[in-house]
């Protein structure tokens, strides 16, 4: 497939897609229990409700672009170089779902070639759909949204995660977020990188790091952040950040002093 498309209609129809899915996924919660899941790792969780749910999008999707490849957590489609290649977590926030609390979201976002042209993250509890296609601006449920215009870090809320695998880093990890928690208003956990980004991108959050994540977890909320005026990079200042492992992302404004924080304890 080789013709251009219309990225603002791929961009609607993804959302109607992302909003079904959430509606599954709020429909299992009742249902789910602790039968239902399975361990990947120590701390990482997967239900029937993850791979439904992707297997929903991906046909979905295939529908939307014929040919085109996956990049999928769950693992139920492949990709070999297609042009257009969509990058799926069908449920980012699987732990905070299993117990029953917020934020857990859907992200899709779509490759052409080696750019990213549409994202969007429906966060289910409270039906908040952000999104951006390639030159839009970046949405929430149909308002657009922009980055914070704090600049002193004194003034800044800010996003991490903690890594469930990768403990090698940990002693970095807690210095850094030790400097943040001593120098910030305060450093937040929500447990879906997917929200954490979109919220920087709708100035909720004035900066995000972590380490560890997949191309799943970030490729939807970077690229809305992006259209809403972020910046990002991977811990040495790299654009690594995609299928590197590691992100920082912040507004224009902050993201210098955020990332020499940043570099300075996790950068190699």
């Amino acid at each position: 497939m080789t013709h251009s498309i219309n990225y603002q209609l791929i961009c609607r129809k993804v959302q109607e897609i992302a909003r079904e899915t959430g509606n599954f996924i709020r429909g299992e919660r009742e249902k789910i229990s602790e039968k239902d899941v399975e361990l990947k790792s120590v701390s990482s969780l997967v239900t029937y409700v993850d791979k439904t749910a992707e297997s929903r999008i991906v046909a979905a999707l295939r529908e939307l672009i014929p040919d085109s490849g996956f990049i999928t957590e769950e693992g139920t489609a492949s990709h070999s170089n297609e042009k257009f290649r969509w990058i799926i977590d069908p449920l980012d926030g699987t732990t905070n779902f299993i117990h029953g609390i917020a934020p857990h979201s859907v992200s899709i976002a779509l490759l052409e070639d080696d750019e990213l042209v549409v994202g969007v993250v429906y966060e289910v509890g409270q039906n908040e759909m952000f999104y951006a296609w390639k030159g839009s601006p970046a949405y929430l449920n149909g308002k657009e949204i922009k980055v914070s215009p704090t600049s002193k870090i004194e003034d800044t809320l800010i996003g991490t995660g903690f890594p469930y695998y990768a403990f090698d880093r940990v002693d970095d990890y807690i210095a850094a977020m030790r400097y943040l928690m001593e120098h910030t208003r305060g450093l937040r956990r929500f447990g879906s990188a997917a929200v954490d980004l979109s919220y920087v991108a709708a100035g909720r959050f004035d900066g995000f790091f972590e380490h560890a994540l997949h191309s799943w977890d970030v490729a939807a909320g970077v690229f809305i952040l992006q259209q809403a005026g972020g910046k990002v990079s991977d811990f040495n200042g790299e654009n690594n950040w995609l299928f590197g492992g590691e992100i920082v992302a912040a507004s224009n404004n902050f993201f210098g002093e955020f990332y020499t924080v940043v570099h300075k304890h996790l950068g190699n």
